[in-house]
């Protein structure tokens, strides 16, 4: 397939930004969309969806806030529907591993008549970088309601690479691929690679999911919000997703990046120095 312009959507996300700046580089011209672009795209206006997608032939899609939220099903077929209208012709779609909601809104797109890609992705190491945990590693001490149950953490930098090979090679094609790193670890043990790296005094504390929710709910956060991090430490968090798998291998050919490498790499940024 000849390729022409490529829709982001999500274009200045964890991996969104990543894939937008891997395809410049590689001469492919990209349309980066989200709600602080023009043209915008809003996953709640349908009249922004249309802009963002005419011309191009194929997308990256990640969904905002999760595909688990109760509204996205729906959003994504809809979605699929609209692209199909302006001549999109592949989508590839960032999923979430072990989420029910993200099921249903793999089948909508599957089921739209559109080639699909789903690449369902583990925790992002980044979320210890680029995400919410930062704040807690500079002050010390990270508090999550997640305890001994090991996730293998898969780097953005290889979700992106991933999404491009996909984008651009036929074969990859109406496929589904489980996208982790090389070995699971706990939130404990992650955070103490990242004490080791940079040379911190970084301790973890297990706190009660509902002590968790209510101190979210305090700091202003909607029920949607609270809800959807409750159901990502809990289901997400339950062992369904521990298992190591190989889609990065089957996709690019070469192992993932091992949490000990992205913390090592990070720690030299200065991120995690007080």
């Amino acid at each position: 397939m000849q390729i022409s312009t490529i829709a982001i959507i999500g274009g200045l996300g964890k991996t969104g930004g990543r894939v937008a700046e891997r395809l410049k580089e590689r001469g492919i011209t990209v349309r980066a969309a989200s709600r602080s672009t023009t043209p915008n795209f809003d996953w709640q206006d349908r009249a922004t969806w249309h802009q963002a997608l005419e011309g191009a032939s194929a997308a990256y899609v990640t969904f905002q806030p999760d595909l688990s939220v109760d509204w996205a099903a729906e959003a994504i077929a809809g979605f699929a529907k609209a692209a199909i209208e302006a001549g999109v012709r592949h989508i590839v779609l960032l999923s979430g591993r072990g989420e029910d909601g993200a099921v249903r809104s793999e089948e909508n797109l599957k089921a739209a008549g559109v080639d699909y890609t789903v690449l369902r992705a583990s925790w992002f190491n980044q979320n210890f970088s680029e995400g919410a945990f930062v704040d807690g590693l500079l002050q010390g001490k990270l508090a999550l309601p997640a305890g001994d149950v090991p996730e293998p953490f898969v780097d953005a930098d290889d979700i992106a690479d991933a999404a491009i090979a996909c984008l651009i090679d036929p074969r990859h094609r109406n496929r589904t691929y489980e996208l982790t790193g090389p070995r699971a670890l706990t939130f404990r043990q992650a955070v103490s690679e990242i004490a080791a790296a940079s040379g911190g005094i970084i301790g973890y504390e297990t706190v009660p999911i509902e002590a968790f929710i209510a101190e979210m709910t305090a700091y202003g956060l909607p029920q949607e919000t609270t809800d959807l991090l409750h159901e990502l430490f809990t289901q997400v968090l339950d062992g369904r997703n521990s298992p190591v798998m190989d889609g990065v291998n089957r996709i690019l050919g070469r192992q993932p990046k091992d949490f000990s490498d992205y913390a090592r790499q990070t720690a030299a940024t200065g991120i995690w120095s007080v």
